[in-house]
């Protein structure tokens, strides 16, 4: 949001772990104000000047409002077409060398993010498709379809590896956990399965909703899985139990459609259908940042983080734009204007200041952009 988020470095998350327990801990921040934060402990801030960290953007800092943090200044890269209906989801692989996109058209497609060439397209599927996946070690690439399956791919030579049946509805969204032995889905049945990756077997499903599951993420250790659902409820379950731990609700007007944990796995980022994205401390079930300014309403979009300059938070909009936020101030640092429709789709690269984002109906592509300051 990597990857996609959860493919970033081991720096950044560990950068991203003590910029947000600044955000949580600081004495300082009065309890009325628990969405306003310190700036990171990696960021100048007198006295003393901490050194600026590996990642930090390579031009110095220029805005004072925005914690004396550099705004991103990112620039459409490359335009992909080749999608026939709307495109669903597009995830960087975590060595960074692909980006994947699935669309309604039955078809995953692999590109190169570095010259936005078409590289394969990933056929088999007999319905659209939902979300896709990367294994941890980018080659393999799974695959969520309306045909009730999900599809593990062997990216390099285009095959299918694996056919994982067992949803009894549509599958709406699939994950790896970080080592790659097993995926978690959702579908519109209402349950969570986990599957062992290598055999494509179905190990445990998890009766976790009433209503379309939206969005599922295992937390960097996997020990822990995320769902969020139409029913308006993020629940937090155990792995090796499979119990219900925590569920967190937005209220009525609110209703979750996608949820991912932070890279450190610290926190979720959750977006929902009052045009508001939330940052939560799922221990102590309690919200500490919202970000607003875009539209969302209607369509499931997803955010994600990004890690590898600033700290941002990365969304697309119901008004064909995509909104980058300061993790820490809320601040709107940047709107990307470039698509013809709804934004439903964005992903960050894991070690690039890059982001692709995929549009639906009268848009149908892919684009790619680059931060100028990084070229």
């Amino acid at each position: 949001m990597a990857p996609s988020p959860q493919a970033a470095t081991d720096d950044s998350s560990t950068e991203d772990d003590a910029a947000s327990q600044t955000t949580e801990d600081d004495p300082q921040i009065p309890e009325a104000q628990q969405h306003v934060a310190a700036p990171p402990p990696t960021q100048p801030h007198p006295p003393p000047a901490p050194v600026a960290a590996p990642s930090a953007p390579p031009n110095p800092p220029t805005n004072v409002h925005a914690h004396a943090r550099a705004r991103p200044h990112y620039e459409l890269k490359y335009t992909l077409r080749g999608h026939t209906m709307s495109i669903s989801s597009v995830k960087f692989s975590p060595d960074g060398m692909l980006l994947a996109s699935c669309a309604a058209d039955n078809v995953a497609k692999i590109w190169s993010p570095f010259s936005g060439e078409l590289i394969r397209n990933l056929n088999g599927h007999t319905k659209g498709l939902s979300d896709i996946a990367w294994s941890p070690d980018s080659v393999y690439l799974a695959t969520a379809s309306d045909d009730h399956t999900i599809r593990i791919w062997d990216v390099d030579s285009g095959l299918t590896s694996k056919v994982l049946k067992g949803h009894t509805s549509y599958v709406f969204c699939v994950n790896y956990n970080t080592e790659g032995t097993q995926l978690v889905s959702g579908g519109c049945d209402g349950d969570v399965k986990i599957w062992n990756a290598a055999k494509g077997k179905n190990t445990k499903t998890l009766n976790a909703h009433i209503d379309y599951v939206t969005a599922v993420h295992f937390n960097r250790d996997g020990s822990l899985i995320v769902s969020c659902s139409l029913d308006g409820l993020i629940r937090i379950w155990s792995l090796p139990s499979g119990q219900c731990l925590k569920t967190l609700a937005e209220g009525h007007d609110a209703i979750c459609q996608h949820v991912q944990f932070s890279p450190n796995s610290k926190y979720i980022l959750s977006t929902a259908h009052d045009s508001a994205i939330r940052l939560w401390d799922f221990q102590t079930s309690r919200c500490l940042k919202t970000y607003v300014g875009h539209q969302n309403a209607k369509y499931c979009i997803g955010a994600c983080f990004s890690v590898t300059g600033g700290k941002w938070i990365v969304s697309g909009s119901e008004d064909s734009k995509i909104y980058l936020w300061d993790l820490q101030s809320r601040e709107v640092m940047q709107v990307l204007d470039g698509h013809q429709d709804v934004v439903v789709a964005v992903a960050t690269h894991p070690q690039q200041n890059m982001i692709a984002s995929g549009s639906i109906d009268s848009d149908l592509t892919v684009k790619v952009w680059v931060d100028r300051g990084t070229t």
